[in-house]
């Protein structure tokens, strides 16, 4: 720049940064390319039936970790739907096939500060598990976990998550088969005290189908298979949970003849 004028010199700097910028701006992050690279290998064990490994799950979750956590915990104000764009990024399937990640709110405590938790499931041949990353003094952090090592009898094959309006954090866990049986596990959990605690779960039900609405948790399952057709149901039943402040308990029940 020798023989420029030194105003001439200060706008051909900012040129030159407005160019570079959106460059940088769309600079892969590594830390996708990682994680896709993981997954390939945690999903392949599983369709090859062999044993699954619980560090190789929790590297790989930890890397989407800390992605969360670098924007939860920013300066700047935090843009979940931005994120969430992020995290479909690292769905490595195309199609999708069941793979999904994605950041949701649990609620939010009485100054407004919320509760997020991330859904993850690695595809059809893969795991799902849940994280729960509440506010602190100290920030946000990992703080809780739902997966098949944290929770033995927890079923991580396809997971749904819905939040319950509760004066606590409550949530509802759907996992199970998506076949044409749609055999589901449904499970009750509450944070409270910076501790996880399962309130309620289910046995696996076959035929089963969930809807939530004011008036509670409702969940539809088959309790007699058609003795000639295995794959029909000849008895239904029709329950209705809902949390009562301190316990989550059965509000109502009938059985009834499917249509």
């Amino acid at each position: 720049m020798r023989g420029y004028p030194l105003s001439r010199k200060i706008l051909l700097l900012y040129f030159l940064l407005a160019l570079v910028q959106p460059v940088l701006a769309q600079a892969p992050d590594p830390r996708v390319a990682d994680f896709k690279k993981r997954v390939a290998a945690i999903t392949a064990q599983r369709r090859d039936g062999a044993e699954e490994n619980e560090a190789a799950q929790e590297s790989a979750l930890k890397t989407v970790d800390g992605m969360i956590l670098d924007e939860l915990n920013s300066a700047a104000p935090r843009d979940i739907a931005a994120l969430n764009r992020r995290l479909a990024g690292l769905v490595a399937q195309e199609p999708p096939l069941g793979e999904s990640y994605a950041l949701i709110s649990l609620g939010a405590t009485p100054s407004g500060a919320g509760y997020y938790a991330l859904v993850v499931n690695m595809g059809v041949s893969g795991p799902s598990a849940l994280r729960l990353y509440p506010p602190s003094a100290e920030g946000y952090k990992l703080a809780a976990r739902i997966d098949r090592y944290a929770q033995r009898d927890f079923f991580d094959d396809y997971l749904e998550v819905v939040p319950i309006k509760a004066s606590d954090v409550l949530f509802v866990t759907v996992s199970g088969r998506t076949d044409e049986l749609k055999t589901g596990v449904f499970a009750a959990w509450r944070f409270k005290y910076e501790k996880l605690e399962g309130v309620w779960a289910s046995e696996p039900l076959e035929f089963s189908s969930y809807e939530y609405k004011p008036d509670g948790f409702h969940i539809r399952y088959c309790v007699k298979e058609d003795d000639d057709n295995p794959r029909r149901c000849a008895l239904m039943a029709r329950e209705r949970h809902l949390w009562d402040g301190s316990f989550w308990r059965l509000a109502e029940r009938e059985e009834f003849a499917p249509k």
